[in-house]
């Protein structure tokens, strides 16, 4: 590690009744990465923003190399050698991947763009990620998980010194994520600064050099990874200690309630069969694109069954729109809270009553105190930290965007809750809020089937765990059976006689 490369000092940043940022700083060394931790609303994207010149902070002082640097604009942080690999991808679907590389600074043979030499450098920085994903193909045919690595090698196109990346492994497999830490080892090899941010306390410990942490718009400290531990990390987050972080599942788990039967749903679902408990949380694991998402949109009514059957207590059902899933008392809080979850310029309040409008209204009649009164309802008992139901629930923290989704979902009053990825992208204080109300739900009897991708949560927070592997359940585990090592053996195509 070499001297310092980027100083970011006494940063202070204010919008109209909240003070984003107080007196922040962070400082990264050549050859570095840095990992910048904070819970939602801790000043994280606001501090990045400032360094990418979309926000000018109020006071403070941005160094480069040890000289002041002008940040004031995008166009200035990137001559100076940032760029910012964003959560939200920033790509265009109807052109080539190297079309997508290079967008606003292409190379040009004459008048006209070099196609031939943009296609073959697009080739040796995707090359760094060990991926087969072509030049030349179109990036609307790529997974999510391909989009983002495409993403990053634009960054890399732009021979950047400091490179932000937020959130980069949220749609990532474990095979593609460790392809993605040995990119960025080669680019900490090669003097290049880091930051680095994520809510995986797993990942930081695995690629970081240094954590700096902020709560509340405030520096909170920052120390080498080597002298952190995670408890500590977790009580410099959320500014008191967290003894549990998962919840005691003390749920009374009942007679079955739902049953699939041989489900087949194109190339991502088949033949999968399974049960589902009163009161009992069903978790499901399984890597990217092995089909837990389709399974239950197709239990769900999203996605139109080709085949199979599914019994609700006791009785066989059809399920052929969201509508009938919802009479059976069968709801799902999707992946994508933000593109699927909620109307993000709409109320808190009108999120949480959307999925019940029909009862609120009577002819021309609006029941407006039913309607207070489940909003008020839910703001309490899931502890959703708003200034009012009026608030725009774009402006609250993806913890608590999360928990409205959870409302919306719980006014239906459903029996089966299905919660894919229930926690991603939010803090770890967030996420234990999310664990207490899993826990709460199961012991009030409602049966929840767990999407995640997390093998802590998934074996912590679950009473059975379903593996799949490339569209099929791969096998079933409870009790001693629910281990990390029993989980991977079987979602990556072991067999069940192969775990201990």
């Amino acid at each position: 590690m070499d001297a310092a490369l980027l100083e970011m000092k006494d940063i202070c940043k204010t919008f109209p009744g909240v003070k984003a940022l107080d007196h922040v700083g962070i400082t990264v060394r050549r050859g570095e990465v840095h990992a910048l931790l904070g819970e939602n609303g801790a000043g994280k994207s606001t501090l990045i923003k400032i360094l990418g010149g979309i926000y000018v902070a109020d006071s403070g002082e941005v160094w480069i190399d040890g000289k002041p640097a002008d940040i004031s604009s995008v166009d200035n942080s990137k001559r100076e050698g940032i760029s910012i690999v964003h959560q939200e991808l920033c790509l265009c679907d109807n052109m080539t991947v190297a079309q997508n590389i290079f967008l606003g600074q292409e190379k040009k043979k004459a008048l006209f763009c070099n196609d031939k030499e943009m296609n073959d450098e697009a080739d040796r920085l995707l090359s760094t990620f060990g991926i087969q994903i072509g030049a030349r193909d179109s990036l609307g045919g790529l997974t999510v998980a391909q989009q983002q690595m495409v993403e990053l090698a634009k960054a890399l196109s732009a021979d950047a010194r400091i490179i932000v990346m937020d959130e980069p492994t949220d749609t990532l497999t474990d095979r593609e994520i460790q392809k993605l830490f040995e990119a960025i080892r080669t680019l900490r090899d090669k003097g290049v600064g880091i930051i680095y941010i994520s809510h995986r306390m797993e990942e930081i410990f695995e690629i970081a050099d240094t954590i700096t942490v902020l709560r509340d718009g405030q520096f909170i400290g920052s120390l080498p990874v080597r002298e952190a531990n995670y408890h500590d990390l977790v009580t410099m987050l959320i500014g008191r200690e967290m003894n549990d972080m998962f919840a005691a599942l003390d749920n009374e788990v009942g007679e079955t309630l739902l049953e699939a039967r041989n489900i087949n749903c194109g190339k991502q679902v088949v033949d999968c069969s399974f049960h589902l408990r009163k009161g009992e949380i069903l978790g499901f694991y399984g890597l990217v694109g092995s089909g837990r998402t389709e399974l239950m949109r197709t239990i769900f009514g999203v996605d139109r069954m080709q085949s199979g059957e599914i019994y609700y207590r006791g009785s066989k059902i059809t399920v052929p729109n969201v509508q009938s899933a919802l009479s059976y008392g069968i709801n799902l809080v999707p992946e994508d809270r933000k593109v699927q979850g909620l109307v993000l310029i709409q109320s808190v309040g009108f999120n949480i009553v959307f999925g019940v409008l029909d009862k609120l209204y009577r002819g021309l009649r609006h029941d407006k105190k039913q309607e207070r009164g489940t909003v008020a309802e839910y703001i309490r008992k899931l502890r959703i930290k708003t200034p009012s139901a009026e608030q725009a629930v774009q402006n609250l923290s993806g913890g608590n965007q999360q928990k409205v989704v959870l409302a919306k979902a719980l006014a239906t009053k459903p029996d089966v809750l299905i919660l894919d990825e229930p926690t991603r992208g939010i803090d770890v204080g967030a996420k234990k809020e999310i664990y207490d109300i899993m826990s709460m739900l199961a012991s009030e009897g409602v049966s929840i089937i767990m999407i995640s991708s997390e093998l802590p949560e998934v074996i912590n927070m679950s009473n059975r765990i379903m593996v799949m592997y490339e569209g099929r359940i791969a096998g079933q585990l409870a009790g001693h059976e629910m281990t990390q090592e029993n989980i991977i053996i079987l979602a990556t195509g072991g067999r069940k006689d192969d775990a201990s």
